[in-house]
């Protein structure tokens, strides 16, 4: 669980294959960078070299370590977002829940690094979130909040906190990244494939219940 997966990057259809595989590379080396050493220690030369690009490419793609930490954030928020972007009043509730929970767990194990970063951010005061991708955060969670309401007010399940239904997911799905280390000490199988999905049933089965949809 130490090696991040690439973040996908969805890139305008005339953008190139090379920028859009070094682009990949930068973001992947800044988040090992970002998680040893936090943003004031980390260096652009250093995720220059284990990207296998000259400095002067980093920069060119995002102009300075600021802006590549929060090219970083938001790549992160929009793999996180992509499982639950698209919920609608007319989807079954079990089923969106469902699908959201085990993308979360499956986001936890291919990419650790880029959920610390984020459990950084926010330990931190979450200063970049407030004021640069706050908004379309708070915009993003009260359209997602708007239709747990709506399944609630239908009687598709029980009249739960959207909020907090929202926040106990992101805890309990992204606990597998942030204490990694914890929990391969408690837990006494190997995480491999078969146990994650074990995990990520697990937690499916413990939210759906507690919200009347078992």
């Amino acid at each position: 669980m130490n090696v991040d997966q690439p973040i996908p990057i969805t890139q305008p259809s005339n953008v190139g294959r090379i920028r859009q595989e070094n682009t990949e590379k930068i973001l992947a080396a800044a988040a090992h960078e970002f998680v040893n050493h936090g943003f004031r220690g980390a260096s652009l030369q250093n995720i220059a070299e284990r990207a296998g690009l000259p400095k002067a490419n980093v920069l060119y793609y995002f102009k300075s370590k600021q802006g590549l930490y929060l090219a970083l954030l938001e790549n992160i928020l929009t793999l996180w977002n992509s499982a639950f972007d698209h919920i609608s009043v007319e989807d079954d509730p079990a089923e969106a829940l469902s699908n959201y929970i085990h993308a979360k767990v499956r986001y936890s194990f291919t990419h650790p690094m880029a959920s610390r970063i984020f459990a950084s951010e926010i330990i931190h005061g979450a200063p970049n979130l407030t004021e640069q991708l706050g908004q379309p955060l708070k915009d993003w969670v009260a359209g997602r909040t708007t239709v747990i309401e709506q399944w609630i007010a239908q009687g598709k399940m029980l009249p739960v906190d959207p909020l907090h239904l929202m926040f106990l997911i992101w805890g309990s799905t992204q606990f597998y990244a942030d204490f990694s280390a914890q929990v391969e000490q408690l837990v006494p199988q190997p995480l491999d494939a078969d146990e994650q999905q074990r995990v990520a049933d697990q937690l499916t089965d413990i939210v759906l219940r507690g919200c009347g949809l078992m």
